[in-house]
């Protein structure tokens, strides 16, 4: 059995879906269930059993014998929220509890890193272990993830396997109950079907211009490619970058989708939000040459096709994945 947490949410619902088209239904599936608009992601899903979020950590101890994976995606993310508190408790602390019980039992433990880890990027973006140590997140989300990662590497018990994915930008169906934290897919999405418009943030330094800033956006479909990749092979454990290895503008992602809907581009910009402003990332870019070498083969879906396939088959028909 497979344990997935966060299955409720973005990624983890997406990556139950997937499995379940590779034909494996044999899942535990970990998440606070019970938000109304986390529902749709993983009703009508297969699995073996729910269980609460809160309840893992000790169910692990107990029955980690039972389980041949896990696949640890649930975090809080929102890169607005400065409680360091809450990133302690639910990205760092349960982490920690989470990678101890795997170690203990010796099982493979995949889990959710993040670019925010780069910080403003002027130490780069490679997924390199002896970066960690120097790298200076922007915000506590960042911060959160960055400490897991340090922790990880400092300790002498780990799993048999381990992977910790850099997550860039990932955009996809079963993101609406992110509402503010959605990728910008979507949200150009909402306002182009509500005013026929979009608005991107205007750039605040003098070396990018208006809708210039650039982010690696990758479509989730590569992502559960990867994390299959990962729970079916034995690739050496360690931290990778998960992006598409070419960074695109922001005017780039809205016009692809004012193309996928048949509309003529109408942007306009807007100030950044001050809350957000002193830690926007302007430029991120994964390179790929650790997970190349680890033996992942496939190629990465384009933004023009990612953003094609996302709002024709999913954002229209109103579908989750």
């Amino acid at each position: 059995m497979i344990a997935i947490t966060g299955a409720a949410g973005f990624i983890g619902s997406c990556l139950v879906g997937y499995l379940n088209e590779m034909g494996e239904e044999n899942l535990l599936l970990v998440d606070d269930f019970s938000p109304p608009a986390k529902r749709p992601n993983w009703e009508g899903k297969k699995y073996r059993c729910l269980l609460e979020r809160a309840a893992f950590p000790d169910w692990l101890e107990r029955n980690g014998n039972t389980l041949q994976a896990v696949v640890h995606l649930g975090a809080r993310t929102d890169t607005t929220l400065h409680d360091e508190r809450v990133f302690q408790a639910l990205n760092l602390t349960y982490s920690q509890a989470l990678w101890k019980a795997c170690a203990h039992h010796e099982i493979p433990f995949i889990y959710a890193s993040s670019a925010a880890t780069y910080g403003d990027g002027s130490l780069g973006f490679q997924d390199d272990h002896a970066l960690v140590e120097r790298l200076q997140p922007l915000n506590p989300y960042g911060r959160s993830k960055n400490d897991f990662d340090r922790w990880v590497l400092q300790q002498p018990a780990a799993p048999p396997r381990w992977a910790g994915l850099k997550f860039f930008n990932v955009y996809g169906p079963n993101e609406a109950h992110k509402q503010r934290m959605a990728s910008v897919v979507y949200h150009t999405f909402r306002q182009i079907r509500q005013t026929g418009r979009m608005r991107l943030f205007r750039s605040h330094r003098p070396d990018f211009r208006d809708g210039e800033q650039r982010r690696d956006f990758v479509f989730v479909e590569d992502v559960l490619r990867v994390c299959r990749f990962f729970l079916m092979k034995e690739p050496p454990s360690g931290l990778y970058n998960v992006g598409t290895g070419r960074a695109r503008t922001f005017l780039d992602l809205a016009g692809a989708v004012f193309r996928a809907l048949e509309l003529e581009p109408a942007i306009e910009f807007i100030p950044t939000p001050e809350d957000i402003r002193d830690t926007y990332q302007y430029f991120t870019e994964a390179p790929l040459d650790k997970l190349r070498r680890a033996g992942y083969e496939a190629p990465f879906t384009s933004l023009e096709a990612g953003v094609e396939t996302y709002v024709r088959d999913y954002l229209l028909p109103g579908r989750v994945r």
